[in-house]
């Protein structure tokens, strides 16, 4: 979503205006080895089997590690999220928590970062979940829910996504796009759930700068992250508000939507 060399945001809502369309299949892979898979399943669903279906895929002209895919994820790729790594507390230290951090695109790369400073300066352990596309995992969610309202006395069907972030550690989600998107599967998790998007106008600036603005970045992940285990009562307030003065937050900044 930042166009020439990242100066500009220019679109937080393509992937939503996609998900409208029931025969686009959209994704936002972060990484080249996501991006093959998907390709290589488009073509293939398209050009083989013939089906009436097109695909969105956006990526990125930023220049980042693409890292060798995790064994047997390809599927999970296609259905729209996989598990991309687990970060435990700093070592010798009991966790003050877990949550699980969901990222798409390039702000996955902010959402690593942000999994490594809730392990180091917080204690907190988390999961990290490349989503490759939320309208596919949506459009299951939904089907998944359909069925089971229409079939009361067989056994429930279970989505992707529910498999995939069952239990109740807070779930945090962050993308280039605004936060309707990942609240696209909101109805469907049980445990809290925490959208940070990129609502609001265009804006000329640095990607870092950007990021900070829209509170994409990793200091606005982890705090999100920090203030999920608060409602949840796993951790003291005072924790949160330590992070915000730690990673020099303005509180009291108006939010990107109303500049």
């Amino acid at each position: 979503t930042l166009g020439g060399e990242g100066l500009q945001h220019q679109d937080g809502h393509s992937h939503l205006i996609a998900s409208t369309v029931p025969n686009c299949r959209a994704y936002d892979p972060a990484f080249a080895g996501e991006l093959a898979v998907i390709l290589d399943h488009g073509m293939r669903e398209m050009l083989e089997q013939q089906r009436d279906v097109f695909y969105y895929i956006t990526v990125m002209n930023e220049n980042y590690p693409q890292p060798s895919l995790p064994e047997g994820v390809a599927d999970a790729i296609v259905r729209g999220m996989y598990r991309y790594s687990g970060v435990a507390a700093e070592e010798g230290d009991e966790a003050r928590g877990r949550v699980r951090l969901l990222g798409s695109g390039t702000i996955l790369l902010e959402v690593i970062a942000a999994a490594d400073l809730l392990s180091q300066d917080w204690g907190v352990a988390s999961e990290v979940w490349s989503v490759t596309s939320f309208t596919e995992l949506a459009r299951e969610a939904r089907a998944v829910e359909r069925w089971n309202r229409l079939h009361p006395l067989q056994p429930a069907r279970s989505s992707h996504l529910v498999d995939c972030l069952g239990g109740d550690a807070p779930v945090v989600a962050a993308t280039d796009y605004v936060r309707a998107l990942p609240q696209l599967i909101a109805s469907y998790l049980e445990p809290s759930y925490s959208v940070l998007g990129t609502d609001g106008f265009g804006r000329s600036d640095t990607r870092s700068a950007l990021r900070r603005f829209f509170e994409v970045d990793r200091h606005h992940i982890t705090i999100a992250a920090l203030y999920s285990l608060v409602r949840q009562g796993v951790i003291a307030a005072d924790i949160c508000a330590d992070a915000i003065a730690r990673y020099g937050m303005d509180a009291d900044a108006l939010a990107s939507w109303e500049c």
